[in-house]
């Protein structure tokens, strides 16, 4: 592995001696599209928040590219479960705001081609000049998706970006996610509750672990597993269940979830 993203012995404690999670280390590879899962409470968006640079780990360090994240960068495109759009702009402006703040001196001709190309990779051309308010909650979430790409990042930070959506939306923006993602073999980090979402678009699963006392000893939540997916790369979400070894998959990290990753 090339350790594009590398991170090393991660830690946050808001109390001293009983830290949410220690000693956290892995690695992500350029073009590689790595998903974390756990119960609530064990981290896992602390961690993408250290990652984006909009949260500091109490220990450990956050190298991507051979330097280390000390704080927020254009170089990492978050995507929340909430779409955090400006409302008083429409879909074309609050792309453009970004893509301006990315390359402020990109001429209009060429900020209007490059807004709507990232638009268009997420089947919003229609609603270019509608503001969020007229959008449905899946197309919200697009746009954040197309607003994010289009500014180049190379990395993306995704918060349970489709946890809002219902399962027929869900599963198209996967479908869109997955096409853009290949198109641009872009590095991709993303924290999700879904288990068959994380074995539809995931290279590697995290397996995350919660914190627990056990006789009066406490021991700090951390990655208890990591899952290498041993399925084609180019699986869809309608022929997912029909690949040899996705229910044996499944069913590890369902046991997983259900065993060993919750407090006791």
């Amino acid at each position: 592995m090339n350790g594009f993203l590398k991170i090393e012995g991660l830690a946050k404690a808001y109390v001293a001696a009983r830290p949410v999670f220690a000693n956290v280390s892995f690695t992500l590879d350029k073009g590689e599209f790595v998903c974390i899962i756990g119960h609530s409470g064990c981290g896992k968006t602390t961690i993408l928040n250290v990652l984006a640079g909009l949260d500091r780990a109490s220990d450990g360090v956050v190298l991507m590219d051979g330097r280390e994240v000390a704080g927020p960068s254009l170089e990492r495109g978050v995507v929340f479960q909430g779409h955090a759009l400006m409302p008083w702009l429409t879909v074309r402006q609050n792309i453009a705001f970004a893509v301006r703040s990315r390359w402020p001196d990109m001429k209009a001709d060429e900020l209007r081609a490059h807004v709507e190309k990232y638009v268009a990779l997420v089947g919003l051309s229609a609603a270019i000049d509608k503001k969020p308010s007229q959008l449905s909650g899946g197309m919200k979430q697009r746009v954040g998706i197309a607003r994010a790409f289009s500014i180049a990042p190379k990395m993306l930070l995704l918060d349970e970006p489709f946890g809002a959506l219902d399962a027929l939306t869900r599963g198209t923006i996967q479908d869109e996610l997955m096409t853009i993602v290949r198109q641009t073999q872009q590095t991709v980090f993303m924290i999700t509750h879904d288990v068959d979402e994380a074995i539809l678009l995931a290279d590697r699963i995290l397996l995350m672990s919660n914190g627990n006392e056990h006789e009066g000893v406490y021991t700090p939540g951390g990655i208890a597993e990591v899952v290498v997916n041993p399925l084609p790369r180019e699986r869809t979400r309608a022929g997912l269940h029909h690949l040899d070894g996705y229910y044996a998959l499944r069913n590890h990290i369902v046991d997983f979830l259900v065993t060993r990753a919750r407090a006791h």
